[in-house]
């Protein structure tokens, strides 16, 4: 897909990737160009590119040919383009159109996990429990949650078993219902990621449209270390 964009005020940049998760092109213009501790970079108006944060990693991209990894840069709170390793970036000015454009099927893999990820969340907090860390890194996504004082169940194998299933079973049976996923903003300017009425949090992550998207989620027997519920996951999107 590919959409040119009209250009907004002087130095404006656009969230394109939390617009629309399934994004891969667009055709935009350079609004800024810099360098950071010796480091070439550039920014575009309408950002494609998911910096990585948020306990999610960054997308891979490409402004015209070139492999570019997003970051945010401190000084003027811009998303912007560096160069891959062993790669440069372009020649640009600004105010020069450019083509932006993102790996798709990595930034559905990076949205499933995060999407998952809420989700494993709404189904703790449904048990009593009170996230405390979350990690939605492919081969490392988990959430953390604060072992309540009275956590008999939690305590031996089989009860640890017995409550990772009920996890599970609820999990699926929130993907079975193909529950939408939304965001908005408040008035103070924060995104608030929705389950539909199963769970809302703040969040500046990609997700799927719906829970029906999700394929694969899996949970590993959840494991309690130094007061701590881990809960691992792993997930895919479905047209992955």
């Amino acid at each position: 897909m590919v959409h040119s964009i009209a250009a907004a005020r002087e130095g404006a940049q656009n969230s394109a990737y939390l617009d629309d998760t399934y994004l891969e092109q667009v055709d935009t213009r350079v609004i800024a160009l810099g360098e950071t501790d010796g480091t070439p970079w550039a920014a575009v108006e309408h950002c494609l590119f998911h910096p990585q944060g948020g306990g999610q990693p960054a997308d891979r991209g490409w402004l015209e040919d070139a492999e570019i990894v997003p970051v945010r840069d401190r000084e003027s709170g811009l998303v912007v383009a560096t160069a891959a390793e062993d790669g440069s970036l372009p020649s640009l000015a600004v105010g020069e159109r450019v083509r932006a454009r993102i790996d798709l099927p990595t930034r559905m893999r990076h949205a499933a996990l995060h999407t998952a990820g809420h989700l494993v969340e709404a189904v703790g907090r449904a048990q009593g429990w009170e996230m405390v860390g979350s990690i939605h890194f492919p081969g490392q996504a988990r959430i953390e949650f604060q072992a309540p004082p009275a956590g008999a169940r939690l305590a031996d194998p089989d009860g640890r078993e017995e409550v990772t299933v009920a996890l599970r079973a609820a999990v699926a049976a929130a993907v079975a219902d193909d529950l939408p996923v939304s965001a908005r903003y408040l008035p103070d300017g924060r995104r608030v990621v929705r389950l539909d009425a199963l769970h809302s949090a703040p969040c500046g992550g990609t997700h799927v449209r719906s829970l029906g998207d999700l394929a694969d989620v899996v949970l590993p027997t959840l494991k309690v270390k130094k007061g701590r519920i881990r809960v691992s996951y792993t997930a895919t999107h479905r047209s992955c």
